[in-house]
């Protein structure tokens, strides 16, 4: 008999009500597990009946502001799969109907399972550093702009005008130029793909840029 395996993302206030259609479908609890991600703990719910394995994701989970509901008044079996995803990654379940109180494992240290490597710190670092780095230069670019508009504001008003008018053609030229260059990176890449593929591709495009246009000119 072939197992059918299938994968769905839910968020934290589906579970319960997810766990109780499962049990009156006839499915059975499988197990609960987590993963620690970049984005926060990943935790997976798995329920089986018959040849069907459906298992159901709440991704991104902040340990520090959300907790998750115990489903373990729909399926008692989960009680050792939330006492550990308490112990080891620090996930707040709530209402575990038998609850260790964080004394499920004897471990060394709170939440081993959320302890990364120095690559992993490494990693998250540079990410930080960049986004805050994108934020100062998005911060930057709007205090040049907010400078600008003081500047032509104190000019004389032809003057003002013409300056505004060089900008905003060099805006629509270097807009231009980088369509021009993304279109000549996509013709590159269609001209390696399978014609029948190409074509379609084309077409989407061609039915995206219509949408646009039509949505441009309905905003005039």
């Amino acid at each position: 008999m072939a197992l059918h395996t299938s994968f769905e993302t839910i968020e934290i206030a589906d579970l319960v009500a997810l766990a109780e259609r499962k049990r009156d479908e006839g499915y059975r609890f499988v197990q609960m597990l987590c993963v620690n991600t970049e984005q926060g703990i990943d935790a997976l719910y798995s329920f089986m009946k018959g040849d069907r394995l459906e298992n159901y994701t709440i991704a991104g989970i902040d340990t520090a502001t959300q907790s998750v509901p115990s489903v373990t008044g729909v399926f008692l079996a989960a009680f050792p799969f939330e006492n550990e995803a308490h112990d080891l990654f620090g996930l707040n379940v709530t209402d575990i109907a038998i609850d260790f109180a964080g004394k499920f494992y004897k471990v060394a240290m709170d939440t081993p399972m959320t302890v990364i490597s120095p690559a992993q710190k490494a990693a998250r670092e540079k990410a930080a550093k960049i986004a805050a780095a994108k934020a100062a230069k998005a911060a930057g670019k709007d205090a040049s702009a907010d400078d600008l508009e003081a500047k032509l504001a104190g000019m004389d008003p032809e003057k003002a005008a013409k300056v505004r008018a060089a900008m905003e053609a060099k805006a629509a030229r270097e807009k231009a130029e980088s369509a021009r260059a993304k279109q000549a990176e996509l013709e590159e890449k269609l001209a390696g793909m399978d014609p029948e593929k190409a074509a379609k591709v084309r077409a989407a495009m061609e039915a995206k840029a219509a949408r646009e246009a039509a949505q441009e000119k309905g905003g005039e």
